[in-house]
């Protein structure tokens, strides 16, 4: 069950709510701080955060890492979320749905505690749950041996990226010019 909650003897894995916009933020603020070395100051990210959260809880799913107690508080270690891409159906076939893993990240003094495994196994348990024909993720060169120990493979050369730097596709013509 997905909403549920898995308990380890020093961390737990649970759905996240509400009341966790603030840990996930802080988490993805440490995020970027851990890759760049050095801390960001930027007051408006929280805010955004929030705001992004909202928007987006209707189609993703997001995990918390945590370690503590109810009597000494909770520190978020990690998250992950599938965001759910619904299919458009065709004749004779229903859509269906994939889910897309993101914003997998994991604290660094945690990273060897099973945090890691336990938050992609919280989000396979969901796909299969949901139903999803797959269950895909853009991994970093350094995760991509991770996943592919949990069972995830290349899926070829079927995805294309048009980046912001990127020449943009010629305008079509209209007819008569």
């Amino acid at each position: 069950m997905t909403s549920g909650v898995a308990d380890r003897p020093d961390f737990t894995v649970r759905v996240a709510d509400e009341r966790d916009v603030v840990a996930l933020a802080r988490l993805r603020r440490a995020w970027l701080e851990e890759r760049l070395g050095r801390t960001v100051d930027d007051p408006s990210f929280e805010p955004a955060f929030a705001q992004w959260w909202r928007s987006e809880l209707p189609r993703r799913t997001f995990w918390i890492a945590e370690t503590g107690t109810e009597r000494t508080g909770f520190t978020a270690v990690g998250s992950l979320n599938v965001v759910e891409i619904v299919h458009m159906p065709r004749p004779g076939a229903r859509g269906g749905a994939i889910g897309h893993v993101g914003n997998a990240f994991v604290i660094a003094s945690w990273a060897d505690r099973g945090v890691p495994r336990a938050l992609l196994a919280r989000a396979v348990a969901h796909a299969r749950e949901r139903r999803y024909r797959r269950l895909v993720l853009a991994p970093t060169p350094g995760s991509a041996p991770f996943y592919r120990r949990a069972g995830f493979a290349p899926a070829g050369e079927t995805l294309l990226v048009l980046g912001p730097e990127s020449a943009a596709p010629a305008e079509p013509r209209e007819r008569g010019q």
